[in-house]
């Protein structure tokens, strides 16, 4: 009896020395040091301007120097790879765009498993993608791109880089719909814009975000949104799935991401503090402003939406052929 007494307090102690430097992290947490938000794109970007629209008012609920890192390249993959190789200790987390949601299928030999490896904090936003043409094309509603997508010349568009949501959502448009699409990639909106604008390639998918300013300018045409419901940013241009392709639904999304093993009560209160942030006036009109529809909610709410994501998009780079630039 003495030696089983013995060993189960020898058990509550190692159970005790394994859990207690977690606990008391929890605990002091954030007051060791600042929280770096690692913006897993470029400057100027959407995902650094969310990065940068959270870091002020979390800085300011939680007492803490909250600052943006940004480390771009390879779809986002490069900065969520150093997030998930960071300490688990809530003073790193990343902000990341849909491409996380697609990186897995379509760049092979990723340094890190992206179910397993990071942690979903919260869903800051969904947004439509936008298919656009220039203004004096001769596509005047989506119904002309669907006419001239069925004869077998098809029809080119260009988006943001191969393997991005806009590729992925036009290569299963056309999957789905039987339409011939000829794929033009880019690197980066900018030179997609360009061409768009100037009537290089006929049709441009992009973020509300990237394509709108240019609608508003009557440069652009905007045929079709990508998201089951209207954008209230663009509330006369109809869904793809009103123009024929009924379910369809495609959303350009950012979240933020901890190390895995990131203690709960840390994701909690993290989770919280977004949630509280995203509730403040002034950030959810520059989101909306941004084409960003406010989403929040709970930790397990995101990580059910992203992974969905990932088995959604896999399927299409499988079924497609898709490679990475």
């Amino acid at each position: 009896m003495k030696c089983q007494t013995w060993g189960r307090l020898v058990a509550i102690a190692i159970a005790i020395c394994v859990t207690t430097p977690l606990s008391v992290q929890a605990q002091v947490w954030p007051s060791k040091q600042p929280i770096k938000l690692v913006a897993v794109f470029p400057p100027g970007g959407s995902v650094d301007q969310v990065a940068r629209l959270l870091a002020q008012p979390l800085s300011q609920q939680l007492g803490q120097s909250v600052i943006v890192d940004n480390k771009g390249g390879a779809s986002g993959s490069i900065g969520a790879a150093a997030v998930a190789a960071a300490p688990a200790d809530g003073y790193t987390f990343a902000v990341v765009f849909d491409t996380h949601g697609v990186n897995p299928s379509l760049i092979p030999g990723l340094p890190f498993d992206s179910k397993k490896d990071l942690t979903p904090i919260v869903l800051i936003g969904t947004g439509a993608m936008v298919l656009a043409t220039q203004a004096e094309s001769n596509f005047k509603t989506f119904a002309d791109v669907v006419a001239a997508a069925k004869l077998k010349s098809g029809v080119n568009y260009g988006s943001i880089g191969s393997g991005s949501l806009g590729h992925l959502a036009m290569a299963l448009l056309g999957k789905s719909g039987g339409l011939e699409f000829q794929h033009i990639p880019y690197k980066g909106g900018g030179p997609l814009m360009n061409d768009a604008l100037a009537g290089h390639v006929p049709l441009a998918i992009g973020s509300v975000f990237l394509v709108k300013p240019h609608i508003d300018g009557k440069r652009l045409r905007a045929l079709a949104v990508t998201t089951s419901k209207r954008s209230a940013n663009l509330p006369d241009v109809p869904t793809l799935a009103e123009s024929g392709f009924a379910g369809f639904d495609a959303p350009a999304w950012w979240a933020v991401l901890a190390p895995a093993r990131t203690p709960p009560e840390i994701v909690k209160r993290m989770n919280e503090e977004i949630n509280k942030a995203l509730r403040l006036p002034d950030v959810a009109k520059r989101l909306d402003s941004q084409g960003i529809d406010v989403v929040g909610g709970s930790s397990d709410a995101a990580r059910v939406f992203i992974e969905k994501q990932m088995d959604v998009w896999s399927k299409v780079v499988k079924d497609n052929g898709i490679k990475a630039e």
